[in-house]
């Protein structure tokens, strides 16, 4: 037996850049042994594995180490392939049921609108070894359920941060957010991820981290619609709508490779 796996850059208008996962859709689930093993072997920071349940479709994600509650470019990834493959009609909205609740992905213009949960962040005295492994001065910190996010002063001190792995790794969190202010008119803010506990160093885009990024920065900017930068050696754009506890994030897809995956879920 054999099970068509599919590499998606998201968050990507063009072929390598964005953030690679794979995508493997099932006929009924498998073991989440099986799982992790294959996301290890894809070693990419997210593998997707989807079977159809009711009127939605079963969605979980897994690192090459972990499997995780939340993540942004392998749901739109997923529904991408939905779409690409037809297992979906192109005007269909995409129904994810998740360990995060009901998600959903549509298609607006050439891009894809993921409808997907605030995560706020509480202002917090950061925990021991967080500013020394970043080597950043902080502005702001605070942290959510799932991360620590540390705001500096300028793009060019978030584009040169340089964490220390090791240190880094102590930190209780699935992972790290640094972002400031946008030096690009075209953005409003720019942002890294690191979270090497999870697998990690660095995750290319994480849309994730935009259900944080996103009411944090609407506060302090005093709107509601932004666009935002990634600045991973990567890159990518997201444009963000916050709409009470629902935060929609658009980017773009593009499928770069396809294999057959001859691991028999059994």
């Amino acid at each position: 037996m054999s099970i068509l796996i599919h590499q998606v850059d998201a968050f990507a208008d063009r072929p390598f850049a964005g953030n690679p996962a794979a995508v493997c859709v099932l006929d009924r689930p498998a073991s989440a042994t099986w799982m992790q093993r294959v996301a290890l072997e894809m070693n990419l920071s997210e593998t997707a594995f989807l079977h159809p349940e009711g009127d939605a479709w079963r969605l979980r994600w897994f690192t090459p180490t972990v499997e995780v509650d939340l993540c942004g470019h392998a749901t739109l990834a997923s529904a991408h392939v939905l779409w690409e493959t037809r297992r979906l009609a192109h005007d269909a909205t995409a129904r994810f049921a998740t360990k995060s609740g009901p998600l959903s992905a549509r298609r607006v213009g050439a891009r894809i609108e993921l409808d997907f949960p605030v995560k706020l962040v509480e202002r917090a005295d950061p925990p021991p070894g967080l500013i020394d492994a970043l080597g950043v001065r902080a502005v702001d910190v605070g942290r959510n359920v799932f991360d620590w996010l540390v705001e500096v002063e300028n793009e060019r001190d978030v584009r040169a941060c340089a964490p220390n792995q090791h240190l880094l790794r102590t930190v209780n969190a699935r992972g790290v957010i640094v972002t400031s202010r946008s030096s690009d008119p075209r953005f409003d803010f720019v942002s890294r991820f690191f979270a090497p506990g999870s697998g990690i160093d660095e995750d290319p885009v994480t849309g994730s981290a935009h259900c944080a990024l996103t009411p944090w920065w609407s506060a302090k900017l005093r709107k509601s619609r932004l666009t935002a930068f990634q600045a991973s050696a990567r890159g990518g754009a997201l444009w963000l709508t916050l709409e009470d506890d629902r935060v929609r994030i658009e980017g773009h897809a593009i499928t770069v490779m396809r294999g057959e995956l001859l691991a028999d879920p059994a």
